[in-house]
């Protein structure tokens, strides 16, 4: 890969938490139109690289530069208008509110959120409302024709596989550069995995030049969709490559099964 074609480039990243190093000068690419795969047992710092990525948590050392700018010291709210968007483990959304509602949460960085434009002009903000709803249910579209039949129910009403779906369409409508997705399919059964996997797969052919970084436990889901995996292990890069290289690596087998 050319230097034009990073997107992402993360060089001696650590975070301690106290007297604890949970990234340990972690250096790492992201590509253009790439499908990541960030491994590693738990405890290995993969989401406290999302976090500290993200604005979350503070850069202890290092820096990130995303498409040229450096992000290292930018806030969450700066480092998501910059092109990042991510999922979370555990599910964030209100359940209470509507399908699309949860969707434009992800979105009000592009959204008129003025007093005067809501309740002055509106015609202005009906025609906002109405090309913001066609927009979230296009992108409902790639995942589920079904779901996007049903843009006005309560996210209470869908089971898990459909929440996981309206977490990344909350992602993706931002139009974000990188996306990042913490264990998409925790919680669901292996078919309800396969099912998301394919929805993943369906999104990147939608834009090919979005990149994931995607973490998950699930070998099988691994192989299937990453073009490139690195491991971590006590927070630090241990391996490199495409998944048929790291699983034969001998640190990588001793990292998730133990010294012989």
């Amino acid at each position: 890969m050319s230097e034009s074609d990073t997107l992402l480039s993360c060089t001696d990243v650590t975070r301690y938490f106290g007297g604890l190093l949970a990234l340990d000068h972690l250096d790492l690419d992201v590509h253009r139109g790439e499908v990541l795969g960030l491994l590693g047992p738990n405890g290995s710092g993969k989401t406290t690289f999302f976090n500290v990525l993200t604005g979350i948590y503070a850069f202890s050392e290092g820096r990130a530069v995303l498409a040229g700018r450096d992000v290292t010291r930018d806030t969450a709210q700066a480092v998501y208008k910059a092109g990042v968007a991510r999922t979370f483990q555990r599910s964030r959304l209100c359940l209470s509110l509507s399908l699309f509602d949860n969707i434009m949460v992800g979105n009000h960085n592009r959204l008129s959120l003025g007093m005067t434009f809501n309740l002055l002009r509106r015609r202005a903000f009906a025609r906002e409302l109405e090309a913001n709803f066609a927009a979230a249910r296009d992108l409902v579209e790639v995942f589920s024709p079904a779901l996007a039949d049903r843009m006005n129910e309560p996210v209470a009403n869908f089971p898990m596989l459909d929440r996981r779906r309206i977490e990344i369409c909350r992602a993706l409508i931002s139009r974000p550069k990188l996306l990042l997705l913490d264990e998409p399919s925790a919680g669901m059964t292996h078919e309800e995995t396969h099912q998301l996997m394919d929805d993943i797969l369906a999104v990147r052919a939608h834009t090919p030049e979005l990149a994931i970084v995607i973490i998950e436990h699930e070998t099988s889901v691994i192989e299937r969709i990453t073009d490139r995996c690195a491991v971590l292990n006590f927070g630090k890069k241990i391996c490199e490559g495409s998944y048929a290289e790291v699983i034969e690596n001998e640190e990588v087998r001793e990292a998730y099964l133990g010294a012989a």
